[in-house]
């Protein structure tokens, strides 16, 4: 699907996952219409979106009189019930709705998304928890993002000991496969492009490569 600034979003499912969506899409700017068959959660988010409407994302017309259809997106969010959520995937894909993003609880849950043809599937309590283990296991990782196929992007902290060190001198193409994009220092970004750049302490590399060459390096420089 082609970016535009102007999408329209659709939530569906207004609990702590849902709400926190709609809100987020919300503050950037953008139009999105929140559903929820609970009124309190609709009432609680009806300041911060531009809809927020009282209905059961398992009723294909109830969606549609909603308004759905017409959206670029739509986030299934429905938690608890799988069998609603599964409704709501199969009645906004019905609907016509272009990109379709659902949360999943389970793997036998994800594997009947994956066969209704949802864009993706949102193991959300998986993905933080992968997330937070990474930086539990080795705190000189901030962040880091998949990219698909085994590759991701980290954002290292420089330990004391590598202050004053080239980029040149970890070799981190020659010892562990992995490519700079540049690093952060303090809010200045200084690109990667040569081996003399000399590293500060606290500065954040930002790290392209697979995950096991990642982890290597990120050992060798946690256990140095």
């Amino acid at each position: 699907m082609t970016w535009r600034k102007d999408r329209s979003f659709a939530v569906i499912g207004l609990g702590t996952f849902g709400s926190t969506v709609a809100s987020e899409l919300a503050r950037f700017g953008n139009h999105v219409l929140g559903i929820d068959i609970d009124e309190r959660n609709v009432a609680r988010l009806a300041d911060d979106i531009a809809e927020a409407i009282i209905a059961d994302g398992s009723d294909e017309d109830a969606l549609r009189e909603a308004g759905v259809g017409a959206c670029d997106v739509a986030v299934v969010a429905i938690g608890e019930d799988l069998e609603a959520n599964v409704l709501c995937t199969m009645n906004v894909k019905l609907l016509g709705v272009p990109t379709v993003w659902v949360k999943a609880t389970s793997r036998t849950h994800h594997r009947i998304l994956t066969k209704l043809g949802v864009d993706r599937v949102i193991q959300a309590e998986r993905e933080v928890g992968q997330h937070i283990a990474q930086m539990l296991y080795n705190p000189l990782v901030r962040d880091y993002v998949s990219l698909g196929n085994g590759f991701h992007i980290i954002d290292l902290r420089v330990p004391e000991e590598l202050d004053q060190t080239s980029i040149g001198e970890l070799k981190l193409g020659e010892k562990f496969e992995v490519r700079c994009l540049g690093l952060m220092r303090e809010s200045d970004y200084i690109p990667c492009s040569g081996a003399d750049t000399l590293l500060e302490t606290d500065d954040k590399l930002l790290l392209l490569g697979r995950r096991e060459n990642l982890r290597s390096l990120g050992d060798s420089l946690r256990f140095a």
